[in-house]
């Protein structure tokens, strides 16, 4: 499939073929529905957590004698009878928590591309670095690719349009090492340049010498010298 590339005033800088495997995957809502449910089920908070009276933190000495007092026998304050005591039957807390195979995580990531493609709904752009940090600027841009919602897939973050995007409703800007489901779906078009394409192409291929080359390469630490008493020792 082949696409034009844009750049941010909107005009057409050339062109890029698609990869079949991110972008021509049958599209199937299953897998979509499966891993937006397992994503927001690990989003969930912990729920409502009260404690029982072994919990509170207050002193189990008896309040006064057994008898003599003409009252109601009592021991410690942290029983459930009394202000700030503990909670008898109350909620506890619990984890949320769901899992989903690699695999199944894999496909559905490569389900959401193709959706956005199939619906016409992916634009690529050259670049996303821009001059000014301001607003106004950016949402220029956007006006000019006749984007109102979306979520940008970026092989680095500029940090004039990380910040410029900050006061922009309906926009996310992700990393593609961060690409997930929800994120791809939530809003109509999703934004990607070149260099996002091959590496979320590389990540998801499996194939360890693009994803290697794709990333900076890390400077080797230079060998220690031996110092001047092992030379001598030696």
């Amino acid at each position: 499939m082949n696409i034009d590339i844009l750049n941010l005033e909107g005009k057409k800088v050339g062109s890029t073929d698609l990869p079949a495997s991110l972008f021509g995957v049958e599209v199937r809502a299953d897998l979509l529905q499966r891993a937006v449910t397992w994503q927001l089920t690990n989003l969930r908070g912990g729920l409502a957590h009260t404690k029982t009276r072994g919990e509170i933190a207050r002193t189990k000495k008896k309040m006064y004698g057994q008898k003599g007092t003409g009252g109601a026998r009592h021991g410690a304050k942290s029983p459930s009878l009394f202000v700030g005591g503990g909670v008898a039957h109350g909620p506890r807390k619990h984890e949320i928590s769901s899992s989903l195979p690699k695999q199944v995580r894999q496909l559905a990531l490569k389900t959401a591309l193709s959706s956005k493609a199939a619906d016409k709904n992916l634009i690529v752009v050259d670049s996303l670095a821009l001059k000014s940090l301001k607003t106004k600027d950016l949402a220029a841009s956007l006006a000019k690719l006749k984007i109102s919602q979306a979520t940008f897939l970026v092989d680095s973050l500029d940090a004039n349009f990380d910040k410029a995007s900050r006061n922009i409703p309906n926009l996310k800007v992700i990393p593609t090492g961060g690409a997930n489901v929800y994120d791809i779906l939530r809003f109509e078009t999703l934004v990607m340049t070149p260099a996002a394409i091959e590496m979320l192409n590389a990540r998801l291929s499996g194939d360890a010498k693009a994803e290697k080359a794709s990333k900076p390469a890390a400077k080797k630490a230079a060998p220690a010298k031996k110092s001047t008493k092992a030379k001598s020792e030696e």
